[in-house]
């Protein structure tokens, strides 16, 4: 989780989605995101949570963090949680557009981190709405991929 936007980043699948990206190092106060989504470093524990507060897109008024915790001796939990209220017009394109793009990202950020730690990762297919968003977006953007 420490390695989040850098160079050495063993969790975001940036192969796969476009890289998170962050004005400074990993600490509170940096500011960036992915894609369209902007948020800023809220709070920063090294080693065991990292909590992002959004700043864009229009109407997602809330948080997401990453989390580190201890199951048992020799086991952790990595988590992912949100916490938004959505207002227009994110009521509407957090459901339909965002929500299934993030938890198809999710999905891959945890197969990364299976990887980086020698586990083998269970490669959770893409639902066939999420790779349809993603031609849709891509070619608006005017980019061969995602990225």
């Amino acid at each position: 989780m420490d390695s989040l936007s850098s160079t050495q980043d063993a969790l975001w699948p940036r192969d796969q989605w476009p890289a998170m990206r962050l004005d400074a190092r990993l600490g509170v106060g940096a500011s960036g995101g992915h894609g369209p989504i902007r948020y800023s470093v809220r709070e920063y524990e090294p080693g065991s949570r990292v909590c992002f507060s959004f700043t864009d897109p229009t109407g997602f008024d809330g948080t997401h963090r990453f989390e580190i915790e201890a199951v048992d001796e020799g086991s952790t939990r990595l988590r992912h949680v949100v916490e938004m209220d959505v207002h227009w017009p994110a009521s509407v394109s957090w459901p339909v557009v965002f929500r299934p793009l993030h938890d198809s990202l999710l999905e891959d950020c945890l197969d990364t981190a299976a990887r980086g730690l020698g586990d083998v990762p269970r490669d959770a297919a893409w639902s066939l709405w999420t790779k349809l968003l993603r031609r849709v977006l891509s070619r608006r953007s005017g980019r061969g991929g995602t990225g």
